[in-house]
């Protein structure tokens, strides 16, 4: 069965059927009086099978489907939605989407992309893979990764479960424009969530591994084993007296600092003037040894698409250089209100690269000589506005490059715009869970609290 043939037999709807109701929605809207408009149709299952103890405690499967059009009026902008694609829905949503732009304010920033900037060629990235399971197959895989995890090490007696996820969706994006594009995506993924010790002294760790192919996937055997290690080496873990020192994030973590950065750099936060980072562009905001990339052509990559979700064609962009800001995030709406062009980021950020160093996990502890290895974050103690930084954290504190011991209930400290001037190293110990991908980060110096 060809690829083709396999998407058509997963869907409910066909990419043809997508295709005829996002166009029928687009001429509805201009037959009854939109000046412009954009709609995005969209089909899509998942299979969930979650397994604690051996015993199945879930089993999930859904579809989803939905459709959504915006529809302008001159400058004033409507939005409705809904998950009935029968004609008489598709013209009732047209309709009070056109309504409720009667009644929005008038906005010089509306509308849709220019049409110079909207894609022309929409090359195979080769983002779905579906992933054949059946129910008993993810059960026995779920199985698998959990005794994996009881195997490893005897000191793990409890478990929170271990998980298998199948998503598989295809879209459709139409404009007046006369754009229109699509493609069908899978997400795919593997977890681990464990328990060791007993009473007070209890610790719990946990894995994951998420790829578009499932091939790619870690090995069940792998999550589950990882989990244990790491939820194992947590044990007996110290409080910490307060202390100024370097600060190491392990790399499952390190992504969250690159997060702040780019929703700092973001059209929203910058034109609503809620962003720590305002007017930096060309100027220093890392280190000299930070460059982050945005790379939307990453082959099977997990923020890989050749448009945005206006249909604004996606280029790959150095956003930091030796730490000077080049570029924002922006789409339509935003660039205007910032007296900029869009940056093809309608949706936020593709593949987010932070260029690794030489040195790798063991390279960085050692460069650290002495400080604060952080392997998680609790809380959400971050300002946007002012930058500053207070999450409660665990991990493991080091001494001449080597891990001592683990530490709990602190809390690290710093300023988010001190913080990446103060990145002395990123690792090559990169891992790809999520759109932004970087090795662990070190940071020369923050303030930790313990009790």
């Amino acid at each position: 069965m060809t690829a083709i043939a396999i998407q058509e037999s997963r869907f409910s709807h066909t990419p043809e059927m997508l295709r005829e109701i996002a166009q029928d929605l687009i001429q509805y809207a201009r037959k009854q009086g939109a000046t412009a408009s954009s709609a995005e149709v969209s089909d899509g299952f998942g299979q969930g099978i979650s397994v604690r103890h051996g015993a199945v405690e879930t089993i999930e499967y859904n579809r989803d489907k939905g459709l959504s059009i915006s529809v302008y009026i001159g400058q004033r902008r409507g939005n409705a939605s809904t998950s009935d694609f029968s004609p008489q829905a598709v013209r009732d949503t047209v309709d009070a989407a056109l309504n409720i732009a009667r009644f929005t304010a008038l906005d010089d920033c509306a509308g849709l992309p220019e049409i110079e900037l909207l894609a022309t060629e929409f090359p195979d990235l080769d983002l779905y893979h579906p992933w054949l399971l059946n129910v008993d197959d993810a059960i026995s895989l779920a199985r698998e990764c959990e005794q994996a995890a009881f195997a490893a090490d005897k000191r793990i007696n409890n478990s929170e479960g271990a998980n298998v996820n199948v998503h598989e969706a295809h879209f459709v994006y139409a404009n007046s424009l006369g754009f229109v594009g699509g493609f069908p995506t899978s997400r795919h993924s593997v977890s681990c969530a464990v328990i060791a010790g007993k009473d007070d002294a209890m610790q719990r760790d946990y894995w994951y591994s998420v790829a578009r192919n499932a091939a790619e996937i870690l090995k069940v055997e792998e999550v589950g084993r990882i989990a244990a290690e790491r939820t194992v080496r947590r044990l007996k873990g110290r409080n910490l007296a307060s202390t100024q020192c370097a600060v190491l994030f392990e790399a499952p973590i390190a992504a969250s600092l690159i997060g702040h950065f780019v929703g700092a750099v973001s059209g929203g936060s910058l034109y609503r003037k809620s962003s720590f980072l305002l007017d930096q562009l060309g100027e220093h905001v890392f280190s000299p040894v930070i460059r982050i990339d945005d790379v939307p052509e990453i082959r099977r990559g997990l923020a890989s698409g050749s448009f945005d979700d206006e249909g604004v064609k996606a280029q790959r962009r150095t956003i930091v250089d030796a730490g000077v800001l080049n570029g924002y995030f922006l789409g339509s709406y935003s660039a205007r209100k910032l007296g900029m062009k869009t940056t093809g980021n309608a949706g936020g950020n593709h593949n987010l690269i932070v260029q690794s160093g030489e040195l790798d996990f063991s390279g960085l502890l050692k460069k650290m000589d002495r400080g604060l290895l952080v392997t998680e974050l609790l809380g959400h103690g971050v300002n946007p506005v002012t930058g500053d930084y207070s999450r409660g954290a665990a991990g493991f504190w080091v001494e001449q490059g080597e891990i001592q011991y683990p530490v709990e209930e602190i809390t690290i400290a710093g300023n988010l715009k001190e913080m990446f001037k103060g990145i002395v190293a990123v690792g090559n110990d990169v891992l790809i869970q999520g759109s932004r991908q970087c090795g662990s980060i070190l940071i020369e110096r923050m303030s930790v609290a313990g009790r």
